[in-house]
């Protein structure tokens, strides 16, 4: 008899932008005449960039021919976009990194996905709350936690993110091995400044846990205070692993491509205490795993770092804030308390008052026909509150602003 891994059984009936999805299905077969906009999954709205796009074609011409065509890759990633990430996004901002601490990858769900394989199953997580789904429930499926009761799951930390902190969670109050963060963050659009991070660094450090810290976003920081590594931080490298990715920022939604950093002195331990390097154990569960990014797709990726590539990446994360920043006035006219949109390209919304995430979730889809997430998919803390993205095209985002500002409560 085949048994199956009864972690997944704990999971809740269905990742929650697949319910979203089906309620949005749902509400245009019934009213095929309305005009829906979607503010809700963080998909991207403009297309690659020129830069990249050449780049792709120029690689895909050298697949076509003999003397330059490639077979299987590196698994950790060819070095010419290794170096071009290290030069760029570390270096120039005076960290001290090698080559050889970048991991190329199809995704930063994929990474903070995988990398819990790498800890014992009895290590104990914490968390924000609300948080990203994959980082709580890829631990409910590798058997970290209890039951599912009453909206959190057992043996889990939780650390509240709310208006009244701020959306910056405390320090753990109980034991906690593996810590996730994201800053900018998704869902609140909260960024952690240098102070909170050294604090978290610190410690993990005493405690010798390990932080897995999502940046997938820092390419939209606007505040100078705000660090967009958190290897910026002294002793980071001891305690954190750092994944990026390149879907939001250059568009690669579609393509897939982004990279984690695990530095060589980052450990963790044996049940005798004994240290063990993090970087030779991912290396080892990559190279078992995975075959790598195709060689077209770490060629387009090269090109971001281009002096064209840069400029034209950051003139769609200017439109996708500049939408941001219309999507904040619309709820404002509209009564409606908002957070985010400075950092990140999240809105994080406060329900009206008699209203839970899921009812305005309806509301929003009815009367304005449009789609967002329910807060409290992202956690119990997040009861309460709306999330909506700046990812639609300006035009689109400018018709949504015009009816969320006329919603009436």
């Amino acid at each position: 008899m085949t048994l199956v891994n009864e972690n997944y059984l704990k999971l809740p009936g269905s990742y929650l932008f697949s319910q979203i999805a089906q309620k949005t299905s749902a509400f245009k077969a019934a009213h095929p005449q309305a005009k829906v906009i979607s503010l809700g999954i963080g998909d991207v709205s403009q297309p690659l960039v020129p830069a990249v796009v050449q780049a792709m074609h120029q690689a895909a011409d050298e697949m076509a021919r003999p003397e330059t065509f490639r077979g299987y890759g590196p698994e950790q990633g060819y070095a010419f976009l290794r170096e071009a990430i290290l030069q760029h996004d570390y270096l120039a901002r005076h960290i001290d990194l090698q080559a050889d601490e970048i991991f190329i990858s199809d995704g930063a769900k994929s990474d903070v996905a995988n990398f819990q394989e790498i800890f014992s199953s009895s290590c104990r997580v914490a968390l924000q709350n609300p948080v990203y789904p994959v980082y709580l429930d890829t631990n409910v499926m590798a058997g970290r936690t209890g039951s599912f009761v009453e909206g959190i799951f057992e043996g889990v930390e939780y650390l509240p993110c709310t208006a009244e902190n701020n959306f910056v969670p405390a320090l753990p109050k109980h034991r906690a091995d593996i810590v996730y963060l994201c800053s900018p963050n998704n869902p609140t659009g909260a960024a952690l400044t240098r102070g909170d991070l050294q604090k978290w660094v610190d410690w993990a450090k005493e405690n010798k846990a390990v932080i897995l810290y999502d940046s997938a976003y820092e390419a939209f920081i606007t505040q100078d205070d705000i660090p967009h590594s958190i290897y910026e931080i002294p002793g980071a490298k001891e305690v954190a692993v750092e994944f990026r990715s390149f879907s939001k920022t250059a568009g690669f939604t579609g393509t897939r491509c982004a990279y984690c950093v695990v530095p060589k002195q980052l450990m963790a331990y044996t049940a005798q205490s004994q240290a063990v390097a993090l970087h030779g154990l991912w290396l080892r569960r990559q190279t078992t795993k995975f075959n790598g990014v195709p060689y077209i797709i770490q060629r387009a990726a090269q090109a971001v770092y281009t002096p064209q590539g840069q400029q034209e990446i950051k003139q769609n994360i200017a439109l996708y804030m500049q939408n941001a920043r219309v999507i904040v006035q619309a709820l404002e006219k509209a009564g409606l308390q908002a957070f985010g949109g400075k950092n990140a390209p999240y809105i994080w919304l406060k329900t009206p008052k008699g209203l839970d995430s899921w009812a305005f979730f309806d509301k929003l889809l009815t009367q304005a026909h449009i789609v967002g997430t329910p807060g409290v998919g992202f956690g119990s803390c997040g009861e309460g509150y709306f999330r909506l993205t700046a990812f639609n095209t300006p035009l689109l985002t400018q018709e949504a602003a015009q009816r969320l500002a006329r919603l009436q409560f």
